[in-house]
């Protein structure tokens, strides 16, 4: 697509999100992709100069190793400009800064970001300029309706961009390709032959300093509500008839719409739980209710697990389960798909009758298919075999998708205002519930697996 956008202005770019994501994902999606031009300006409270501004970017830049004539240009022109980014005047002030269509990146907390939002109002937008905003949407459905309805006040929804960095171009296309353009998979991706979906995304890593944001949100809305929903989208959708934006926000909407809470109970389907003291690998972990700028009193979960249906002829019937924790003693990052078990294995087999599985591991992107089949030895006996392929490393890393879409004013990767929305209603119950305590918070050990007495997914 041809690029669209000409200066990129970072709203919040002396923050962390800025020089730790999105610098590096644009350093490499310049050396990537030599022949773009685009300006950046970055601007925020800070009272940085352009020399330290420039310091910043070319360090960011370094951690990808950028180079090339994109990157050369870029880095020739780039400033900084610091403002209170909550005033129209300043927001006025650093549009009129912007060379032709500008994209403005709210590298900002979401309340921050719904402050700007509304200063904007006062401001005159240039034609075209694309607004990108972090997610999560809103802290409950009832505000993501009205940062919508906010939003709707500035630009038209296809120059709306809410970035989800974690389905990037690359996943999104390997889980597509792998459905639809092989017919041997599509006519079993169905409640027939699938008994169950599981969708783990569990860390190594704990709270590393970000209590601030995190113990507000905690496992559910920071990485259920915000990121698993849309993996469960790609997965369960009906095939698009192009790649367009439309088709692929069509399809993900459309499961959505048909997703809630299993059998609509919180307390049978949904559990929560919360690290203590421990030691990951080598590293000891202090117990979450320690950590630095923790409220204990809020009591947030970092480990979260909830299972939902979709209400469609194709899956009706078929669990997904979606789980995300912190400081697990494994990094854990898959999508597993479980097949019903054959009707009759013949008498005189023996050994392994285990479902088949396909395994979809997220970030490096690779694919396992565990099959039954008869051993090497005896024939009788049926062993586990795993087929295996590497998707590879993609061409850009998700952030560098994320502002490749950006540029090119292609909001396809990104989140639609409607489906925001629903992401918040199908959480609802389960936040309802947890808040009032219906739901018990586990404990489990900082290293481990998670609670006790849980059972394993996938």
């Amino acid at each position: 697509m041809t690029q669209a956008v000409t200066t990129l202005l970072v709203l919040g770019g002396s923050g962390d999100l800025a020089s730790r994501l999105l610098l590096p994902a644009l350093g490499d999606l310049l050396t990537s992709e030599p022949q773009r031009r685009v300006t950046l300006i970055g601007a925020g409270s800070e009272d940085w100069t352009d020399v330290h501004w420039r310091h910043v970017v070319r360090t960011s830049f370094a951690t990808m190793k950028a180079k090339g004539p994109a990157v050369d240009d870029l880095l020739k022109k780039t400033h900084y400009i610091r403002a209170d980014v909550t005033k129209a005047d300043d927001l006025s002030r650093l549009l009129e800064a912007c060379e032709g269509t500008p994209a403005l990146y709210f590298a900002l907390p979401p309340a921050i970001a719904a402050m700007a939002c509304k200063a904007l109002e006062k401001v005159s937008l240039p034609p075209k300029t694309v607004l990108a905003l972090e997610k999560p949407f809103g802290t409950d459905r009832r505000s993501a309706i009205a940062l919508n309805a906010q939003l709707a006040k500035l630009v038209p929804e296809d120059q709306v961009q809410r970035v989800d960095h974690f389905l990037g171009n690359s996943t999104v296309l390997n889980l597509l390709g792998l459905r639809f353009a092989n017919r041997i998979l599509e006519p079993v991706w169905n409640s027939d032959h699938i008994q169950r979906v599981d969708v783990i995304y569990d860390e190594t890593l704990a709270l590393e300093g970000r209590a601030r944001y995190y113990d507000k949100a905690g496992a559910l809305i920071d990485m259920i509500q915000s990121h698993l929903l849309q993996v469960l989208a790609v997965i369960a959708m009906e095939a698009p008839s192009t790649l367009s934006s439309q088709d692929l926000r069509d399809a993900k909407g459309a499961v959505l719409r048909a997703t809630r809470v299993w059998n609509d109970s919180p307390l049978e389907s949904s559990r929560r739980g919360r690290y203590t003291a421990g030691t990951v690998g080598r590293e000891k972990v202090p117990s979450y209710v320690d950590e630095p700028g923790v409220d204990p009193s809020r009591e947030t979960e970092t480990l979260a697990e909830a299972t939902f249906q979709i209400d469609t002829w194709r899956w009706a019937g078929v669990p997904f389960t979606l789980r995300s924790g912190k400081a697990i003693g494994e990094r854990r990052r898959e999508i597993v798909v479980t097949f019903r078990p054959a009707p009759h294995v013949p008498t005189g087999l023996r050994g392994a009758h285990q479902p088949t599985k396909l395994r979809l591991m997220l970030a490096p992107d690779t694919m396992s298919l565990e099959l039954n089949i008869n051993g090497p030895g005896d024939p009788d006996v049926i062993e586990r075999a795993s087929l295996t392929a590497d998707f590879g490393p993609g061409q850009l890393r998700a952030y560098g998708e994320v502002l490749a879409g950006v540029l090119d004013s292609d909001p396809a990767l990104s989140v639609r205002g409607d489906t925001a929305v629903e992401c918040w209603r199908i959480v609802a119950p389960i936040l309802k519930e947890w808040s009032e305590g219906k739901v018990p918070l586990d404990s489990y050990r900082a290293g481990s697996m998670g609670p006790s007495g849980w059972i394993g997914i996938g």
